[in-house]
């Protein structure tokens, strides 16, 4: 396409989404604008108005390819529907009611058990928050725990959780947007395996969950003062928000979350067998057997929601209703995704991590990369309230720079556990991502209540994540 090498030019999709998505705050319109930016550039190459057309070359491409077809389908679609089906039936809130009532005593277990449940509903940003938070509210209710503290251990086990649990839709995303741009991960599966490596060096998901866990134990020796204060106010009675504060509240309506239907009543299992199933293969082959069947999973967790639910009698009219409210709750994901991949995609085709490999790669160290990256993403994520919007702008560039400083995989790794980590601090720290919203909203807080006492404790995670990843790339260059 124009027979041009790549120049500075190769940035601009990627400037113009960020540059958007600061000053609009909309996510799909930075996106939409960062691709047909990529179409701008290629004109100005040389290329013919049928080249730079981005229905033919950008869009075309990455949304009918199989890649995005697999994570629309199996991922979105499946886990959407059966999370709506959940919600249709009361399952999941009866699950946590009825299993919380057996192992919650006080402040300490109530806390342990939200903790517990963020774990459980591991598929990371909305469905996480709304689930965890509207499940375990009544019960830390009960217990006198502070609305800010339950926001906090609701949120960092949202994101944080996903990104190193990978039975969910987080590894496919990414595997997508980073394929074929180094040759440590040509394909899809290769780059999804590579994610599963990386795990391990995702340092901020890691000591987000491991503090939320001692903070919810009462074990973490500092929590900061606006948290503290918090604490202290809720044991002692004085409310469980702040006398200035102004909770946020879910909606009353418009939501799919009705009434049961007539005659039916939740049982643990309409949660339990699915859920088994689910961790089941996705999980158990792969020990056992090296064998894989992570999609296999979304589907017949699907398939058994639907079973248990028809056997108890509920109307196959208001299974499908859940079902498909499910899925409407993660069009938006859908298209926001799309649009990611398609970015990354048409920067890989304008040569943008060539161009920046060739330009800055001389000045940058090894030893500096993985902390870099880590601020990098924190601060986009922060400012546009997305990960994976960060993902899409950052991966496709940081990971051939990596690779081109040191041709390592495990330097690689370091690095691409840098990006997963610091746009999950960005995302869960910002207070306009839908993650702190809702993780406010479905557990009663303040917004600003939950970003103030939230913000120092997630800092420290990161700080610490930083330490590391310096100390272990210096390990590998010296």
């Amino acid at each position: 396409m124009g027979g041009t090498e790549p120049s500075a030019l190769s940035l601009a999709p990627a400037l113009v989404t960020i540059v958007l998505a600061f000053a609009t705050r909309q996510v799909l319109l930075a996106l939409l604008s960062g691709v047909l930016t990529a179409s701008v550039v290629l004109l100005i190459q040389g290329a013919s108005l049928a080249e730079a057309n981005p229905i033919t070359t950008f869009f075309y491409p990455s949304i009918g390819s199989k890649d995005y077809a697999q994570i629309l389908l199996i991922y979105m679609w499946c886990l959407g529907g059966l999370v709506g089906i959940w919600t249709r039936t009361g399952a999941a809130e009866h699950f946590a009611r009825t299993v919380g009532r057996v192992v919650t005593t006080g402040p300490r277990s109530a806390l342990f058990f939200a903790w517990l449940m963020g774990c459980v509903f591991h598929q990371g940003g909305t469905v996480s928050t709304v689930l965890a938070g509207s499940t375990v509210k009544p019960v830390t209710d009960t217990h006198g725990v502070s609305h800010e503290e339950l926001a906090y251990v609701v949120d960092s086990t949202a994101s944080p959780v996903a990104t190193i649990i990978p039975f969910n839709a987080w590894p496919a995303y990414v595997s997508s947007v980073v394929a074929g741009s180094t040759p440590l991960f040509l394909t899809q599966d290769i780059a999804f395996g590579f994610f599963i490596e990386s795990m391990k060096f995702n340092f901020y998901a890691i000591f987000a969950v491991l503090g939320t866990l001692l903070f919810s134990l009462g074990w973490l020796p500092w929590v900061g003062r606006r948290m503290g204060t918090a604490r202290d106010r809720s044991r002692a009675g004085g409310g469980l928000d702040a006398p200035d504060a102004v909770p946020l509240q879910p909606p009353e309506s418009g939501t799919d979350e009705a009434e049961l239907p007539a005659g039916y009543t939740p049982h643990v299992a309409d949660f339990l067998v699915p859920l088994t199933v689910l961790l089941g293969l996705a999980i158990l082959p792969n020990v056992f057997y090296d064998v894989r069947m992570t999609d296999e999973a979304f589907v017949l967790a699907l398939v058994a929601g639907v079973l248990v639910l028809a056997v108890r009698g509920m109307p196959l009219a208001e299974i499908q209703e859940g079902f498909l409210a499910g899925i409407r709750r993660v069009t938006i994901v859908a298209l926001v995704l799309g649009l990611a991949v398609t970015l990354g995609d048409a920067s890989e085709k304008l040569g943008t991590a060539v161009w920046v490999v060739s330009t800055v790669g001389d000045s940058l160290t090894p030893i500096a990369l993985p902390a870099l990256l880590t601020l990098l993403c924190m601060g986009i994520a922060f400012s546009t309230g997305t990960s994976w919007g960060t993902y899409a702008v950052v991966f496709p560039v940081a990971m051939p720079l990596a690779y081109a400083l040191q041709p390592d995989p495990v330097y690689v790794q370091l690095c691409f556990g840098a990006v997963l980590g610091g746009s999950v601090y960005g995302d869960q720290c910002s207070p306009i991502s839908d993650t702190t919203i809702l993780s406010s909203m479905f557990t009663g807080c303040d917004l600003l209540d939950h970003v103030r006492t939230q913000m120092p404790l997630a800092s420290a995670a990161a700080g610490i994540g930083i330490v590391l990843s310096t100390l272990i790339a210096w390990n590998l260059t010296s």
